[in-house]
């Protein structure tokens, strides 16, 4: 009898799941179009309205650091209807912002779509062909050199205080709205150094206009193999991963939080999305709800410590 009441149960969620989705789907991506994180939003809703049969359609909401297009995500019907796309600073930003919402139990972890590293680069006049090399001139010369970010409190910011902590040593900061403006004005020369995403950073470092040093990953990059990671130029233990991801309000439907993860896994794996991904500078990812919901907890719990070590705050 109770195996009978739960298959009743059970049914319509079943039921539910085969018939999704019935109408479009909202991927907020919480940042302005043309961004990594805009890329990886586009390229999980091109391949699962292929896939699913039906619309999923990107919404770039950015603003306050990404939260805003997160709280709209967060505090929407756990249908299904409304998902979102979130990178690496959403786990810094609980650090740096009195958010409206609590960005682990007012979720639903789906799946890690992505990760790479961030490039460390510096202006060409700059003479230093390694990173060690760097820190050296920043201990003869400490108040010559600048460091551009995407902002106050950006993972970019705390990507950077945290190596310049192992690194033991300081480095103006300059922050900018964005990780464009930032590259840029390395390039031009009103920074030194800049933390840059891949997909930014590296066609500029081809160009010859920014000199790499370094990938913040623990492995080397296919993009860019002969760059050694920072921990392999002797900073043990140091490891910054741009990823993304996608999430759902809490309580959204298992069966709709396990297809979609089973969806985006095999997308994320397929030759298309991987060649995609790795000439941005990205690895697929993949992985199991908890996982992803493993590393939100342990992200938020590490940049916490960075941003009071470094005393990080947003104007």
């Amino acid at each position: 009898m109770r195996k009978m009441l739960a298959a009743l149960l059970a049914a319509p969620l079943v039921a539910f799941a085969q018939s999704y989705p019935a109408k479009p789907v909202r991927i907020i991506v919480p940042f302005a179009p043309g961004g990594g994180s805009d890329l990886a939003g586009r390229l999980v809703a091109a391949k699962l309205s292929e896939r699913m049969g039906g619309q999923f359609i990107v919404d770039n909401r950015p603003g306050a650091g990404s939260n805003l297009g997160a709280e709209i995500a967060v505090k929407s019907p756990a249908d299904g209807y409304t998902l979102l796309l979130i990178s690496a600073s959403y786990t810094v930003n609980p650090s740096v912002y009195k958010l409206s919402f609590d960005p682990i139990n007012d979720i639903t972890p789906i799946i890690q779509v992505s990760g790479g590293p961030y490039v460390v680069a510096v202006h060409p006049s700059v003479p230093a062909n390694t990173l060690k090399e760097f820190v050296e001139l920043v201990k003869k010369q400490p108040d010559k050199y600048a460091y551009g970010s995407s902002g106050n409190g950006s993972i970019m910011h705390v990507a950077s205080e945290y190596f310049l902590d192992a690194a033991k040593i300081k480095v103006l900061h300059i922050p900018y709205k964005g990780t464009g403006p930032a590259v840029q004005d390395t390039i031009g020369g009103q920074v030194q150094l800049v933390f840059g995403a891949v997909p930014v950073t590296l066609p500029h470092v081809k160009a010859g206009r920014l000199r790499a040093l370094a990938v913040t990953t623990q492995k080397r990059i296919a993009a860019a193999p002969d760059l050694p990671t920072v921990e392999e130029v002797g900073y043990p233990g140091y490891e910054v991963t741009n990823w993304h991801g996608l999430v759902g309000p809490k309580g959204l439907p298992r069966d709709i939080v396990e297809r979609l993860n089973r969806e985006i896994g095999e997308v994320v794996i397929g030759d298309e999305m991987k060649k995609n991904l790795v000439a941005e500078g990205l690895e697929p990812a993949g992985g199991s709800p908890e996982r992803f919901g493993a590393i939100l907890k342990n992200e938020m719990a590490r940049w916490a410590k960075v941003v009071q070590q470094a005393g990080i705050k947003v104007d």
